[in-house]
């Protein structure tokens, strides 16, 4: 096929395949026309490509399990260079989830000292001579 169906069939660009082949991931192969040609495989590495990246991975760290493809491994991740990267991605996974529960729960207790302090504010304003509720943003509640 040429790299317009290709293109077609991977649900990408032609720039992207001419951009991936100059990173040595897809094959650059040329028909007797001089017009690129490419086949079921080379489909198989755009697609393997495509689900690396829509899982986070960048476009190097496809570059194992594409190699891992051409040496006729059917899926392409269970070469040892694609199995560091799955390694290395799940460490990078567990620190950021760390990080975000971290910030989870920085946002709940200031949540929680919002709510005590506009609870308090309200019983004080319940009292007779007690303070106006005065809104953050400078205006006085009624």
């Amino acid at each position: 096929m040429r790299i317009g169906e290709l293109a077609a069939r991977a649900g990408t660009t032609t720039r992207t395949l001419r951009y991936y082949e100059s990173r040595g991931l897809l094959p650059a192969r040329r028909g007797s026309n001089g017009y690129r040609a490419y086949d079921e495989d080379d489909l198989r590495l755009l697609r393997q490509i495509r689900t690396l990246q829509d899982f986070g991975f960048d476009l190097e760290e496809t570059r194992p399990f594409v190699e891992c493809l051409r040496a006729g491994h059917p899926e392409g991740d269970s070469c040892p260079a694609s199995l560091a990267v799955y390694r290395r991605k799940l460490g990078e996974l567990d620190a950021l989830i760390g990080e975000l529960r971290a910030v989870r729960a920085h946002v709940g207790e200031q949540l929680a000292r919002a709510e005590r302090s506009r609870d308090e504010l309200a019983a004080e304003a319940e009292v007779p001579g007690g303070p106006e509720p005065v809104c953050e943003l400078g205006g006085i509640l009624k």
